[in-house]
Order: C-alpha cells, then structure tokens, then sequence
C-alpha cells in the first residue's frame, strides 16, 4: 500500500468511469497471475529492537544495500522509500516492516523462487548490518511507543485519524505483517464468486497461518492477535463485507461501497495532502475541502483504492488478507491455498458448495474465533479444523488440476503440505511458537529472533 500507483492524470468524469477501471481488470484464463506479497519486521541483532530510517544499521541502509542487486529507487522528494524491478517491488510499511510486492508470475513455482531469492538477497544485506528479518504477525516484544516511524507522508496522515476511527489501528500499522496473494478473474461474474468464496474462507486462512501470539515478550491469549487488531481499526474500511453476498454483487456496487470510505490524502507533485474524513464522492463534484474546485484524476481513484483495508479486497485483481506473515514454507502455501481454490472451474465449485450456505453472523463469528482458537474454534456441529481440512483438500485437487510443473517435473501439490500438516494436527503455528516460549525457550522471547529469523 505504500508506493503510489503509476501517474494517470485523466479526469474522472464520472461513476462509470470508476467502474470501467475495474472491468478492466478482466482476463482470460491464460493471462491470470499470481502476485504474492509479505512483509517482515526488521531488527537489529545487537538488542532485537526495531530498525530506525537512518543510521547504519538502519531501513535506508537496507534499501541501498538491496539495490545493489538491481533494484531501482524510488523516492519521495529525497527520501529513498522503495525499490523497483521486473515488475515487482519493495516497500516500506509504516513501522519499518519491508514488503516484498512480487512480480506477477504463472506458477507457485516461479512464486516461491522469487521469495527464496529475495530473502537470500536481503539475508546477505542484513548481514552486513548486523540485522535480521523475522516473519511473524505481530511483533512479539516491542511496546508501540518503542517502534520509529518511516518518513512517508501518507504514514503522518494516517498516524493522526486512525485513533478517530478505532483503538488498535496504530499498533495495526506499526505491529503487524502478513502474507497475501493477488489474483486475477475473467469477468465480474467470476469476480463475484472469487471474491465471495475468498472472503468466506478467510478466516480459515487466518486459523492456518496464525501466528501471532506474544504481545511485549508475553504470550497474549490469542493465536492471531492481528486478527482481532484488524477488528478494532477503523470499521469504515475493513471487515466481512457482507454485501458481497446480496444480490447485485459486481464492479458498480464495489465501486459504491469505496465511495463511501472516507479519504485519507490526495497526492500531488510528490507531496501527500491530508484530506482525511473527507468524501471522494465530494472530490468528484469540486467540493473536496482539501482541494477547493478541484476534481480527480484516475491516479487519486487508484490510490484512493488503496486505501480500503477489507479481508479481500478489488482492484483491477482480488487480494487475498486474512493471513500472518510467516516462515518461508508459509510465504509459498498461502499463494498456493489460493490459486488452488480459485483458478480452477471444479475447485472453484467444490469451494463455493463448502461455503454458499454460511450466513453472514457465521462469516463474521469465525473471523472472532479464530483469532483467539486457531484451527480449535468451534463452527456448527464441530471445529475449524474440518472445515480447514476440506479446503485444504480442495486446494490441492485445483492444485493437481492446474498441471503445472517445475524443471524436476513436480506439480504444485506440495507446496500445501505444510498447512495440511496443520489442518491435520489442529495446530497452528502460534501453538508451536506457544509451546516453544513455555518448555524450550523458557519464558525467554528473545529466543524467538533466533529461532524464527529467515
């Protein structure tokens, strides 16, 4: 989210517009991608605290150092604040975390290469600093007050109304990282039934790649405490968006529903112009206080879009972000979770019948169980762990169905083998995490970086 998209200065003349931007977005079978994103906390080995923007051991630093394996910077006024390559990017999260956008590829194969590679370039960096990534979702020591913020000036702005909105949306920008996965849909049809099958299964998702359950060096009582972050942070732009579900479902009534999300800023010439609370359907009629008698281009359209933070979300393709960041196994089976469900006609199907029945209170009581249970959360007549068995099983038959091979002639079958391990066990990560923090590390959270670290 923090890169700002690609300049288009076309006026917005008006809904449709909003909308054709959107069906744009639609693709034949062949042309569908995967784009898999995560974030990681940085960290400096000499006392685990968070890495500041300057300094030696600092963000900026890292950023110079990744570039020297080809990236390009990208700059905010004088400030280095991403990288970009091939299609892909690195970015800078509000608390310092470093989010690797990935190109968008064919194949989990090629996917998880492109992580392996860019952990082992960013592993040779850290290195040299003395600092380290960690893959988790929360950060399991540090206080808020202890986490420096990244010079971007989106980040002021939201730094300031996210208290307006909910209690916990500070530590949401500051404390957490995820994994997630941007596909793609043939019509708005499919749209629809991607987007509705994506947000149902969501919190299985959550309940499988939990892992965050330390809060300051304490266990928190939760699996996935960014999960119940998420649900304290600003109710206008996130949630279960329950009508997805209702009829009239498509690109128009999407469009509607981010109208109504209040604004957070409009860039312009490289400067981010505070416009939160404020009505971009006010912009679109000159009205915009921030921007008296100006009107938007399709560049505030895109990044306004940006701005909603919903467990799936639309663009011109879906986003798929109920999970926790995670191990590197992890960085791989969440897209492959996905692909396996949604880019496959019977699999697709199959997920649909497992979900088309849930109503919209058992939708969102899943999302609040699951954060604290995990895969033991109760649904209907017995857990989450069934449920995650079953569209684990479906993932891998549209896995098996995609044919896809790599250079050794394996399918990507395996690479949901870990999360079939979890569903068939019970146990998330944060369960092995817990019981490591009570027998092997001994209350000792600084273990953790140790054993966690990429």
């Amino acid at each position: 989210m923090s890169i700002p998209s690609a300049e288009n200065n076309e006026p917005v003349s008006g809904k449709a517009q909003l909308v054709a931007y959107l069906e744009a977005g639609n693709k034949p079978a062949a042309d569908w991608r995967i784009g898999t994103e995560h974030e990681k906390f940085a960290f400096a080995w000499s006392d685990y605290r968070p890495l500041p923007y300057e300094g030696e051991t600092g963000i900026r630093a890292l950023l110079e150092g990744l570039a020297g394996f080809g990236w390009e910077p990208l700059r905010e006024g004088e400030t280095l604040i991403g990288l970009r390559k091939d299609g892909a990017s690195v970015s800078l999260e509000p608390g310092g975390q470093l989010e690797l956008s990935g190109a968008p590829l064919e194949t989990i194969h090629q996917t998880c290469d492109e992580v392996h590679t860019h952990l082992a370039e960013a592993r040779q960096v850290t290195d040299r600093l003395g600092a380290g990534l960690l893959g988790l979702g929360f950060n399991p020591k540090w206080r808020r007050e202890d986490i420096p913020w990244m010079p971007k000036g989106r980040y002021k702005i939201m730094r300031e109304y996210m208290p307006k909105k909910g209690t916990l949306g500070l530590d949401m920008m500051l404390r957490t990282c995820t994994v997630q996965v941007n596909l793609d849909f043939a019509s708005e049809a499919d749209m629809v039934k991607k987007f509705r099958v994506g947000l149902a299964l969501q919190p299985i998702a959550t309940a499988l790649f939990a892992n965050s359950p330390f809060t300051e060096g304490k266990p928190n009582g939760f699996r996935s405490f960014r999960a119940r972050i998420w649900s304290n942070t600003d109710p206008d732009r996130s949630g279960m968006l329950p009508f997805v579900f209702e009829d009239g479902m498509g690109f128009e009534r999407w469009v509607d529903y981010v109208l109504d999300v209040p604004m957070y800023f409009v860039y312009r010439n490289g400067t981010y112009i505070d416009a939160s609370g404020q009505s971009f359907r006010d912009f679109m009629d000159g009205r915009l206080p921030a921007l008296p008698g100006e009107k938007p281009t399709m560049s505030d359209w895109a990044d306004h879009l940006t701005t909603v933070f919903p467990e799936v979300r639309l663009k011109t393709f879906l986003e798929m972000r109920g999970a926790d960041g995670g191990p590197w196994r992890s960085l791989c089976a969440l897209p492959a979770f996905w692909v396996g469900l949604l880019y496959d006609t019977t699999a697709l199907d199959a997920a649909w019948d497992l979900v088309k029945d849930w109503t919209g209170e058992e939708r969102e009581a899943l999302r609040v169980a699951v954060a604290t249970q995990g895969l033991q959360a109760p649904f209907r007549d017995g857990t989450v762990q069934a449920v995650a068995l079953r569209a684990v099983e479906i993932a891998r038959a549209g896995l098996a169905a995609r044919k896809r091979l790599d250079r050794t002639g394996n399918d990507e079958t395996g690479f949901v083998n870990v999360l079939q391990e979890r569903a068939l066990k019970g146990l998330t990560p944060a369960d092995y995490l817990l019981d490591d923090y009570a027998n092997k590390w001994n209350g000792d959270i600084d273990r953790l970086f140790h054993d966690c670290a990429y």
